[in-house]
């Protein structure tokens, strides 16, 4: 028999008992829908978790300052001021693997317009810092190193202070607005950045030369920096060199006995990042695992149906041979049927997936990210079980003796 003969007798066979070939395919369906739905929400986890990061900036170290201890309690990172200026100036000149270094001052204050106002995030940095937070502009100008040296108020707004101070689709470059009732000029529109990973809106923030938010807005620490230094690496390679080269500047800078605790704190957002990433995998390796599962107790459920079928057909086969098939041909034949019942059941349970993932983005805000190597993967593996646990009730039956074959009742 040619092989398109020996798939029509297959499906001919299969559609005798169209009821019980859907129930044997159905194990099938659960599982490849099960894998595709739980690798699409771990792959689109994974993504999110590369976007928040991503908008925070490429390659980012941030550097804390000390903590406060009072009666025992400790203040945390950040309370007790011991970053320099100098030590701003140090990491940019002295460090090999630091492209770009901006210090961040941050409040929160009311911003007036000529008739709006909005609370929101006040940040005096350098030009530097939207070079290493990659923040491009919308419209207008950066804030530029002429005016961190000359203190000038002027404003380079987010996205979403735009659109509580003037509205959408509004230029509101040479506009004035007021903080702490000090005027500023509108230079500088950024790009829309989005939301970080717990909610924080990066767009809802005005950024204003350093030197001028420590004259004009927050009162400075004279020699201290009151806030964060921002370090961008020049490269994801040079990540952990230029946290070191960082961290032995400073202990040196400050005069840190060998053993003695650090007074300053260099947080790694790469290798936060990874880490995250990582937990994301290990979460999406186990939901496939136990979806693969599914697909096992599917194959066993054609295994056992197809036993079934050899022997319901046992005078069949008896009758065949007779007339001339070969035990070959009688293998292809029962392999054929429980390929086609695994296929058939791994295209369902692609269609049930995808719908499956759509389901929940719609409805729970799930992200999930469709492969395409995942979903060619799930068919290949549902037609491996087919093959697999079809193979022995094939070749049960390509052995039966034709003369006991045709005495079976």
């Amino acid at each position: 028999m040619n092989p398109l003969q020996i798939f029509r007798v297959a499906v001919r066979a299969l559609g005798r008992t169209k009821m019980r070939s859907f129930l044997t395919t159905l194990g099938v369906i659960i599982g490849v829908s099960a894998v595709i739905a739980m690798v699409a929400i771990g792959e689109g986890a994974k993504a999110r978790v590369e976007q928040a990061f991503a908008s925070m900036g490429s390659n980012l170290l941030v550097v804390l300052s000390g903590t406060t201890t009072a009666s025992g309690a400790h203040g945390g990172f950040g309370s007790m001021p011991t970053l320099t200026w100098d030590d701003l100036k140090a990491i940019r000149s002295e460090a090999s693997a630091v492209r770009y270094a901006s210090p961040l001052l941050r409040t929160t204050q009311q911003v007036i317009s000529e008739d709006q106002n909005w609370s929101t995030s006040i940040n005096g940095v350098s030009p530097e810092y939207f070079l290493l937070r990659t923040w491009p502009l919308a419209l207008g100008v950066s804030i530029s190193q002429a005016d961190v040296d000359t203190g000038n108020k002027v404003a380079v707004l987010g996205q979403t202070v735009v659109e509580k101070l003037y509205g959408s689709n509004v230029d509101p470059i040479g506009q004035t607005i007021r903080i702490k009732k000090i005027p500023f000029q509108v230079v500088g529109v950024l790009s829309r950045k989005g939301q970080s990973a717990i909610g924080q809106d990066y767009d809802d923030a005005v950024f204003i030369p350093y030197t001028t938010f420590s004259t004009k807005i927050q009162g400075g620490l004279q020699k201290y920096i009151a806030g964060q230094i921002l370090v961008a690496a020049v490269s994801s390679e040079a990540t952990s060199r230029a946290e070191s080269q960082i961290a032995n500047l400073l202990r040196d800078r400050h005069h840190i006995r060998p053993g003695a605790d650090d007074d300053f704190s260099i947080r790694n957002l790469s290798e936060m990042a990874s880490a995250q990433q990582e937990g994301v995998k290990t979460l999406t390796t186990l939901l496939a695992s136990i979806a693969m599962v599914s697909l096992l107790v599917g194959g066993i459920g054609i295994m056992n149906i197809m036993l079934v079928s050899v022997t319901e057909r046992t005078r069949e086969i008896g009758i065949r041979m007779a007339v001339g098939a070969r035990p070959r041909d009688i293998l292809a034949q029962f392999l054929v049927e429980a390929l086609s019942l695994s296929l058939v059941g791994g295209l369902i349970g692609i269609v049930l997936g995808l719908v499956a993932a759509k389901w929940l983005t719609a409805h729970f805000g799930w992200p999930v990210l469709m492969r395409l190597d995942i979903i060619a993967l799930s068919v290949g593996f549902s037609g491996l079980v087919g093959v697999v646990f079809g193979l022995y009730p094939a070749q049960k039956a390509a052995r039966l003796d034709p003369i006991e074959a045709l005495r079976y009742e």
